[in-house]
C-alpha cells in the first residue's frame, strides 16, 4: 500500500479498515481523483473516502507508472457510506452530474485510460442500479455512456499526498463540477 496514514484529513476516519457494521462501498472513476474525492467526501451519510488505483494488470501501480497509462489502472475513489443516510441512487446521481461520462478515456484536459469513467460495483444490487442509470444518463446526454462498469477490482490506496488533496491544496487543480445534465432519481419499493 502506498499511502502509510490511514487517517482521513476531514473526518479523522479510518481509509482503509474498521468501518461500522451495515457501510457499504463502491469504487468511482470520475477523471482526476482530487476533484472527485473532494465531491464525495461532502456528501451527507459517506463514512469516508481515500483515492487509489484499481481496474489495471499491474500489481505495483503508483502515480508515475499509472499516468503513462500502461498499467490498465484508473484513478478511482473509494467510497465508504451509510446506505441508511444516502442511497446508491443518490451516489450514482452526484457520479454522472459531475463529470461527462461520455467521453471515454478522458474528462476535460486530462486524457488517457487512467481518467476513464468507472463504476466498480461490491454487490450485484450495485451493478444493477448502476446499470440502469447509465441507460438514464445515456439518454440524458443524447450520446452512450462510455462508463466502465463491473465487479470491483483490487483497491490499491494512493501515496499519501493525494489523500484529501484539495484539502491540503485549496487552489489546486479540480475540472469537476455539475454538467448541466440532470435525471430524477428512480423509485424503488
Amino acid at each position: 500500500m502506498l499511502a502509510t496514514n490511514p487517517i482521513h484529513l476531514i473526518n479523522g476516519n479510518n481509509m482503509f479498515g474498521d468501518y461500522p457494521d451495515g457501510m457499504e462501498q463502491v469504487q468511482l472513476g470520475m477523471g482526476c481523483f482530487w476533484g472527485a474525492e473532494r465531491i464525495l467526501w461532502k456528501l451527507d451519510g459517506v463514512y469516508v473516502t481515500s483515492v487509489g488505483y484499481a481496474g489495471g494488470h499491474t500489481t505495483d501501480p503508483d502515480y508515475k507508472k499509472t499516468c503513462t497509462g500502461m498499467t490498465g489502472h484508473a484513478e478511482m475513489v473509494h467510497v465508504v457510506y451509510d446506505p441508511k443516510i444516502i442511497s446508491f441512487d443518490e451516489i450514482l446521481k452526484v457520479f454522472f452530474e459531475n463529470h461527462d461520462p461520455t467521453q471515454g478515456d478522458r474528462q476535460g484536459n486530462d486524457r488517457g485510460p487512467q481518467y476513464r469513467s468507472a463504476i466498480y460495483a461490491y454487490t450485484e444490487t450495485q451493478l444493477n442500479q448502476a446499470e440502469e442509470a447509465m441507460f438514464r444518463y445515456a439518454e440524458a446526454y443524447g450520446r452512450p455512456v462510455t462508463t466502465e462498469l463491473r465487479k470491483a477490482p483490487k483497491y490499491y490506496p494512493a501515496e499519501d499526498y493525494h489523500q484529501q488533496y484539495l484539502k491540503k491544496n485549496p487552489q489546486g487543480y479540480c475540472m469537476h463540477g455539475p454538467t448541466g445534465i440532470v435525471c430524477q432519481l428512480p423509485e424503488r419499493d
